[in-house]
Parts: structure tokens; C-alpha cells; sequence
């Protein structure tokens, strides 16, 4: 119950931190004129990101401390989902943290419910609460969401009217559906792919990822990965036709869902009998009609086209390290530039153009080498659905949780969990509470790593600076720890 008060402790920090320094509105009607406004400006700015960042850091102790329980075997999947509650509970009513995306959200279902095309023009076309609060990135851009989410914002607007708060949290709620189904699935995945529950819970529910960006953001990658792993679960407990219909559903929330379905194709038809190939068109025939029947449901329900497909690159708009071509890119730039005076733009398009070589590659090999179907199909979509996060031209941290809903389900190492500690702490720092990118503010992001790497060897190792001994306590804590992941 300590680890539970500590991340919940750290949890109610960043609520209050978020007051001020998250992705508040630009003209509050709670905090504009009342006590807590002091939060938004100067020394209160300056305390409200102090209780933003010290209450990050008690929930990844919480978290930390958590999965050594779970390594343990002291806590099983009931103890993960109520400490995952207990921290999740204080963000559902907190601005937007470390993105302004839901107002985007808000904003693109604003258009399609004024008679407007989201995919062709941006929220700034229109006036109001909603559209002066989206990013000023966003404000002309289409939106790169599929037809569903889009009727979804459009339903959240419906109930919410002009109470721009109350649409924030319906929003949450909302999409927080998606996460109570991956809750839901996750026995039955981990049950085929081999790992273990309270594991599965601990790295995708409990997560700060998932707290904070998920749920904090919010992000409707939350709707996707519980209908993609839900799906997945469905093919593999042989029904799937409905599995493909739910990752179809996926799809028409984000499409990078749709790179999973191809998969599903074989596991659909390593249940028929013959040869592969006939096999497979027994299987695609009507994977492909069932896809069609409900994309087309999905657009004629949201009222909207297919533009969305050419608004996918809308994302590409921003360039950041993080993704590993556009990291390339920029790299070659820095050294070129140290020679002869050289525009980024070429060399960072370069990049991205190797990284969608890289990935179509990538993607077949994976996927030839999944034609006996079952598990191994799964096991290899989370391997592409990583690589779709890393290789695309623009990563934002909360991409990484599309395939830890499915690869969460597979056995892990101690030292794989380790890295993904890590991973969490960097790519959380990688954003200010406020949204805007914090990449280019190299002290904060050597901290962050700094943090990164100790809460990484924390989960395997304690105390991993060797302050103090070992207690009784925790020496009876380790061996167990040692034993093996399941």
C-alpha cells in the first residue's frame, strides 16, 4: 500500500502542478481570475512545473518499486490495476499534460459538426474557446485521424456543447474505454503469447506512459491499442472475422493499426485447410470485404471522405530526434554543415526516405515470416508496430505504447523490463508539462537520461549507487527478483 500512497501522492502533485503549468486554457474561466491563477504566471509557473516534475518522479518510484513486487511474485494483477487506478484517478480531471492534442481533437470535431471537412482545412477556420487553444502547429492542418474518431469527437462535442472543461474530460472518458478493454484482454493474450499477467499489467495499464500520456494527454492511441489488442485476442481464439472488424475499428481511429491486419490474414488462414497460397486467399477475400464493409461504415456514420489518407502526413510536419531517420537526417546535416554551408530540409527528407525503405522491408520480411500463423503472428505485428513508431518520419513518446499492447504479453527478461523503464523516463522528459518539445534543452534531457538509466538498473538492482546496505528485508526481496521475469 506504500507504493499505491506514493504514486498516488505523485499522481496528485502533477493535478496540481498541471493547473498551471499544463496545457492550460488561454482564457480560464476556473483558474483566469481565482486563487490558483497565481499557478500560471512567474514564481507560481515556476512551482506549479516543480510539482509537475517532483510528482513525475515519485510516480516512476512508485512504479519502479511496484515491478520489483511483481518480479517478486508479492503482487499479482489485482494489486497492478489498483495501484494503476489509485494513479490514474487525479489526471481524469487535470488539463492537458505534456500535449495539447485534445484540443486538436476538439477542434477537428468541431469542423465535421459545423457541416465542415476536417480533412481538408484545420480548426483555425473557425472562432472560439476551441480553436484558439489548439496549437498554433495544428491550427491549419487537417486532421491525420481516421473517420470513427472523428464522429467520436463529434459525439464528445454533442454532449459537452460549448463547456470546452467538460469536453476535456468527456474526452477522457472517452477514450479511456480503450484501456479498460486492453484490461479486459490481456488474460486471454497473455494466455496464447506466454508472458505473465501481472508483467503484461505493470508494463501497459500501470506505466507512466500510459498515466500520464494516455490518459494525462489525452491521447486517442488509447482507443486504438485496446481495439487492436482485442482483435488480436479475437483471431487468435479463432474468430477471426471478428478480429478483423475490431482492428479495422482501430484503424479507423489511427491508421497505423492497419499494418497489424495483414497478420491477422495469416492467422485466419493457418485454421483452413491446403496449400499456403490457397489458403491465403481464402483468408483475404473476405478479410479485405470485411474491412471495406466497415471503413465504409466508419465514413458514411462520421458524415466525412477519404481525405484523411493524404492528412496523414500531417504529423511529419514536426522534426525531432527521436525518430531514428529523421535523426539520420539530422545528424549528416550537423556534419556536411561543418564543411560547407548546407540546408537541413534534403538531408533530413533523405533520412526519412531510408527509414520508409527501412520499414517496408522490414514489414514484409515479418510478415512472410508469420505465415504458420498463430502467436508468432502477434509476437511479430508488436515487432512491426515498434519499428512503424521508430522508422516513421515523426515519433511523438506516447507511439512507443503501440506495441507494448500486444508485446506486453510475451514473456520478458529483467533487463528488457529495465529498458523499457528507461525508455518511459526519456521519452516522458522529452516534452514540457506544457506540450511543447523539451529535446533541444540539452540539460534537462542529460538529466532525464541520468534519471533514465536509474530507474533503469533501480527495477533489477537495489540501491544501484550503493548509498546504504541492504536491508533484511530486501536481501529476502532480490533472490526472488533474480529467478526469472514469469
Amino acid at each position: 500500500m506504500r507504493t499505491v500512497g506514493l504514486g498516488l501522492l505523485g499522481a496528485l502533485l502533477l493535478l496540481t502542478g498541471s493547473l498551471g503549468a499544463g496545457g492550460t486554457l488561454t482564457h480560464d474561466p476556473v483558474l483566469g481570475s481565482g486563487p490558483l491563477s497565481v499557478l500560471r504566471y512567474g514564481h507560481g509557473l515556476t512551482a506549479a512545473t516543480a510539482l509537475v516534475y517532483t510528482g513525475f518522479g515519485l510516480l516512476v518510484w512508485a512504479w519502479v518499486r511496484l515491478g520489483r513486487g511483481v518480479l517478486a511474485h508479492l503482487v499479482d494483477a489485482r494489486g497492478v490495476l489498483l495501484a494503476a487506478a489509485a494513479w490514474i484517478a487525479p489526471l481524469l480531471v487535470a488539463p492537458p499534460l505534456f500535449s495539447r492534442d485534445v484540443y486538436s481533437y476538439l477542434g477537428q470535431g468541431l469542423l465535421a459538426l459545423h457541416g465542415m471537412d476536417p480533412y481538408g482545412v484545420g480548426p483555425g477556420e473557425l472562432t472560439g474557446p476551441i480553436p484558439e487553444n489548439v496549437h498554433p502547429t495544428w491550427q491549419n492542418t487537417p486532421a491525420p485521424y481516421g473517420p470513427l474518431f472523428i464522429g467520436i469527437a463529434k459525439g464528445v462535442l454533442l454532449l459537452a456543447g460549448h463547456e470546452l472543461i467538460t469536453g476535456i474530460v468527456l474526452m477522457r472518458l472517452m477514450l479511456l474505454a480503450g484501456l479498460l478493454l486492453l484490461v479486459c484482454v490481456l488474460p486471454g493474450l497473455v494466455r496464447h503469447l506466454g508472458g505473465s499477467l501481472p508483467v503484461a499489467l505493470w508494463l501497459s495499464v500501470a506505466s507512466p506512459m500510459t498515466v500520464i500520456h494516455l490518459v494525462g494527454g489525452p491521447h486517442n492511441d488509447m482507443l486504438m491499442i485496446g481495439l487492436l489488442a482485442a482483435g488480436a485476442l479475437l483471431a487468435l481464439e479463432g474468430r477471426p472475422a471478428a478480429g478483423v472488424v475490431l482492428v479495422s475499428l482501430a484503424m479507423a481511429i489511427k491508421a497505423t493499426a492497419g499494418v497489424a491486419l495483414p497478420f491477422l490474414v495469416w492467422i485466419w488462414a493457418a485454421r483452413l485447410e491446403g496449400p499456403l497460397w490457397r489458403r491465403f486467399a481464402r483468408a483475404v477475400l473476405p478479410a479485405l470485404a470485411l474491412f471495406a464493409a466497415v471503413f465504409g461504415a466508419c465514413v458514411l456514420a462520421a458524415k466525412v471522405g477519404f481525405g484523411w489518407l493524404p492528412a496523414l502526413s500531417a504529423p511529419g510536419l514536426i522534426v525531432n530526434y527521436l525518430s531514428l531517420p529523421t535523426g539520420l537526417g539530422q545528424a549528416l546535416h550537423i556534419l556536411v554543415d561543418l564543411v560547407v554551408d548546407a540546408h537541413p530540409v534534403p538531408f533530413v527528407e533523405f533520412g526519412r526516405s531510408v527509414g520508409s525503405v527501412a520499414l517496408a522491408g522490414l514489414i514484409a520480411w515479418q510478415w512472410w515470416r508469420a505465415r504458420d500463423g498463430g502467436p508468432d503472428a502477434v509476437r511479430r505485428a508488436a515487432i512491426v508496430l515498434c519499428a512503424a513508431a521508430l522508422l516513421s518520419p515523426t515519433v511523438l513518446p506516447w507511439y512507443l505504447t503501440w506495441s507494448v499492447a500486444l508485446a506486453c504479453a510475451l514473456p520478458w527478461t529483467r533487463r528488457g523490463l529495465s529498458w523499457v523503464v528507461g525508455a518511459t523516463v526519456v521519452l516522458v522528459v522529452a516534452y514540457y508539462p506544457d506540450g511543447e518539445e523539451a529535446m533541444d534543452n540539452f540539460p534537462l534531457m542529460a538529466l532525464g537520461l541520468a534519471a533514465a538509466l536509474l530507474a533503469a538498473e533501480s527495477l533489477v538492482r537495489f540501491d544501484p549507487l550503493g548509498l546504504r546496505g541492504e536491508p533484511a528485508a530486501e536481501q529476502r526481496f532480490l533472490p526472488a527478483e533474480r529467478a526469472g521475469a514469469r
